[in-house]
């Protein structure tokens, strides 16, 4: 290590560096990493990072900045995103998106990762496999504790209480992975000021007409004041939570198999069981034939009129239905 790169080296560096060495399959060496940077302190921090220890790992860095047109000035900060990006010698690319395409908080986040996908497929080489390229986001330790009481005040079932995976394989077969999870939303800011990062600060992040900024704004913060470190400890409970899912995913699946026959579940097998449990195995059965999941409480709904009544259908809204008999529980889309 020369001179230079110790004077650089920060804790920081050294615990991302610690958890990568750690997991050698968790971001493996010699690959590219497409990195989603808005130019926020989140994004920033994570390119910073990732950009000064990627020679110990072989890796390429590859930039990737969605333009949302939600503010004013949202072209400028991506002109100057680009520039930083060309000084640092790190390739850039962008996407500007049309209104209609991010008019909601969900379209706008379908919207990022369909672009991130195509960007990410441009850079796969003709003869390697989409394992060549992991996609990189700047998810924090806040933003899972967001996401963890927004899913728990939409009354998510367990899996939804999980909170941002740090590493998942996407539908289109690439891995996005969540390497600064454990950091808060305080530390990157730290992580930037300590490096003297540039930031461009999104205005939109202030709009209280958006749901996760309520949530970040006046009930996050407060938390935070109440009992600090409160955003890190809900992140430990969601990583809690996370195995303990995987736990009774492979138990449901054994359960299942005992209550099948003929692809119709065995409805006095399944009346056996308690409500908790009749409603966990007919999620699990959701989630590997349908699309579209039904809430917990609709889950718990219809285990009771399975229990209760000896021949019946339910129509559910996504065209799913449910039929059953004295002896059989069928489930057709």
């Amino acid at each position: 290590m020369s001179k230079k790169e110790k004077n650089n080296w920060t804790n920081w560096h050294h615990l991302v560096h610690k958890a990568i060495i750690k997991d050698a399959q968790f971001i493996p060496n010699g690959i590219k990493l497409l990195i989603a940077v808005s130019g926020g302190q989140d994004s920033m921090a994570l390119l910073t990072l990732f950009r000064d220890i990627k020679d110990y790992h072989d890796w390429e860095i590859y930039v990737w900045h969605g333009d949302h047109q939600w503010h004013s000035k949202s072209s400028i900060y991506a002109k100057e995103l680009k520039s930083f990006c060309n000084f640092k010698k790190i390739k850039f690319y962008s996407d500007k998106a049309e209104y209609i395409e991010v008019s909601t908080e969900e379209k706008a986040r379908n919207w990022r990762y369909q672009k991130l996908h195509d960007t990410a497929k441009k850079l796969v080489e003709p003869n390697k496999g989409m394992d060549d390229i992991y996609i990189l986001t700047g998810h924090t330790s806040s933003d899972n504790a967001e996401t963890f009481l927004l899913n728990l005040a939409r009354g998510s079932s367990y899996k939804g209480l999980t909170g941002i995976p740090n590493k998942r394989l996407s539908e289109n077969n690439f891995y996005i992975v969540r390497p600064i999870l454990n950091f808060s939303r305080a530390d990157t800011l730290k992580i930037c000021k300590e490096l003297r990062i540039p930031i461009w600060i999104d205005p939109t992040n202030l709009d209280l007409e958006i749901k996760r900024n309520i949530i970040r704004k006046n009930i996050l913060e407060n938390l935070e004041k109440i009992y600090p470190g409160c955003s890190s400890r809900i992140n430990t409970f969601t990583q809690k939570m996370n195995k303990y899912e995987t736990e009774r995913t492979d138990l449901c699946k054994l359960a299942l198999e005992a209550c099948l026959d003929k692809q119709m579940i065995i409805r006095d097998k399944f009346n056996t069981l308690g409500l908790e449990a009749r409603s966990t195995l007919l999620n699990q059965l959701f989630k590997e034939k349908f699309s579209k999941q039904i809430r917990s409480s609709n889950l718990d709904n219809i285990a009771e009129e399975i229990f209760k009544k000896n021949k019946g259908k339910i129509d559910l809204p996504s065209g799913t239905k449910i039929i059953w008999n004295k002896g059989y529980i069928e489930f057709t889309n």
